[in-house]
């Protein structure tokens, strides 16, 4: 993933410490265990597209507690899936919508 952009993954302790660490500067996305905000592999890319055109580099993307005001919502399945495997299905995405922006091949 390091060819298209920079990640990190980091857990907190408790929803006080994320608050501290993420600023007004980031664009937050929430994943949601909501049948609402589903997204596909080709809107994420364009989501993606339009933060990088709109200037918004830096993105967080929280995965485990809906209790933060976030600037979007996304749902990447419409199960009940544990945290580790939803982090997981994220980083896949992620990777998947940039091997989309750059007309690459990726596998459905």
């Amino acid at each position: 993933m390091s060819r298209y952009f920079k990640i990190k993954l980091q857990k907190f302790k408790n929803e006080e410490s994320l608050l501290k660490k993420i600023t007004n500067k980031y664009y937050k996305i929430l994943v949601s265990t909501d049948k609402e905000g589903m997204i596909s592999s080709e809107g994420l890319s364009a989501k993606i597209d339009i933060l990088g055109i709109s200037g918004k580099s830096d993105v967080v993307i929280i995965i485990g507690t809906e209790n933060i005001t976030a600037d979007e919502i996304f749902n990447n399945s419409p199960m009940e899936i544990d945290i580790g495997l939803k982090t997981t299905i994220m980083f896949e995405q992620i990777y998947r919508a940039y091997r989309i922006l750059h007309n690459q091949p990726y596998h459905k």
